[in-house]
């Protein structure tokens, strides 16, 4: 006997999950979906956008020598984990996780203004 090729495995693979997709797929709400594909996709890009924007919120709040060391690695923390969440919306955009396609992060874009309340759109 022959052993299955990568594509027969991919195909089993399709096949398995369009098995159980049905259920998920009854719940998804397309334009909600497509709106956490693009906002994965605007985090997944603009995440080095942190670095900057953590070392000019210290400087101004703790100084030019506080901006540079913490403001940094700061930048770089939230740089990684909004690069990360924009990762994980993009993989799974059709399916309502969080509940209602919420976003994974606060805020929903490095450029939003963490003093505005976005509970005002619902």
């Amino acid at each position: 006997m022959q052993r299955p090729t990568g594509m027969a495995v991919w195909i089993a693979a399709v096949l398995v999950l369009g098995l159980t997709a049905p259920a998920s797929a009854e719940t998804m709400d397309a334009g909600n979906a497509i709106t956490k594909l693009g906002r994965g996709a605007v985090n997944l890009a603009t995440g080095w956008v942190e670095i900057p924007k953590r070392i000019q919120e210290t400087s101004v709040e703790s100084g030019t020598a506080a901006g540079w060391t913490w403001g940094l690695l700061r930048g770089l923390g939230y740089g990684f984990i909004r690069t990360v969440a924009g990762a994980y919306e993009i993989v799974t955009f059709p399916f309502p996780a969080p509940p209602h396609y919420e976003p994974v992060i606060q805020p929903e874009y490095v450029f939003t203004d963490e003093s505005v309340d976005s509970s005002y759109r619902r």
